[in-house]
């Protein structure tokens, strides 16, 4: 579903990504994790061009990212992002975020969209919610709107930069239980976290990055068994101790 080979990229004079290469099929849950700094959300973001790349390829379902004739929008509208800050329009109503782009990108009509809509917000459970505006509700709930409003657009794959790391921590729960339900529901994910219980439970592999290169990309179990790199022995060592 996701194809990365030998990306690199540069801000300025310095590199933060040197020859990245790994894939996630079609159904697989792939984490990816490391220091701070690491690159992690530079290339999940070069995934469908929210970051330009100096060099190597990216596909998608067969698709270029880096190719210029390929229809980035029309791509995107495919691949659900959900990002750190939840990025919803704070002048909508819930279910307004939730429409807008169903109706304006997908060419559906307004009722199939507000039906589509509930149904989402009943999945994360949020149906009460659908009048509210974003201030109104808790970082945890913006959270899963944003994953109901990425879902409205029946991706083919999810991407999620850090998703839960700027909630409080009562409030982490609600959103990995929302995607622990869709990684069990086959949806091909690959999710930059730092949250390593999630990655026990549903990834199937394991992407350990430092100073902008993988160094590992290993099966969960080997990767949390024992990872044969140093840095990431070191990495498991300082976050799983407590």
């Amino acid at each position: 579903m996701i194809e990365i080979k030998n990306i690199s990229k540069w801000y300025g004079a310095f590199q933060v990504l040197t020859n990245c290469t790994t894939h996630v099929k079609k159904g697989e849950v792939v984490v990816v994790c490391g220091p701070s700094g690491s690159g992690k959300s530079t290339l999940i973001k070069c995934v469908n061009a929210l970051e330009p790349f100096e060099k190597g390829e990216v596909w998608i379902d067969g698709l270029s990212v880096g190719d210029p004739n390929t229809d980035l929008p029309k791509l995107r509208s495919r691949v659900g992002m959900v990002f750190q800050n939840f990025e919803l329009f704070p002048h909508l109503s819930i279910m307004e975020n939730l429409t807008l782009a169903q109706i304006r990108v997908m060419g559906r009509g307004k009722d199939e969209s507000v039906d589509k809509g509930m149904k989402l917000l009943d999945r994360v459970g949020l149906k009460t919610q659908a009048e509210k505006f974003p201030g109104q509700l808790s970082g945890g709930q913006q959270q899963r709107v944003a994953i109901a409003r990425a879902l409205a657009m029946d991706p083919m794959c999810m991407l999620f930069d850090e998703p839960t790391s700027a909630l409080d921590p009562e409030m982490i729960n609600e959103v990995l239980d929302v995607m622990v339900a869709l990684a069990q529901e086959g949806m091909t994910m690959m999710c930059v976290t730092h949250e390593m219980g999630f990655a026990r439970k549903v990834a199937n592999r394991v992407i350990f990055m430092d100073r902008g290169e993988i160094v590992e990309d290993a099966a969960k179990d080997d990767f949390f068994g024992q990872p044969r790199s140093e840095r990431a022995q070191l990495f498991l060592s300082k976050i799983l101790q407590h």
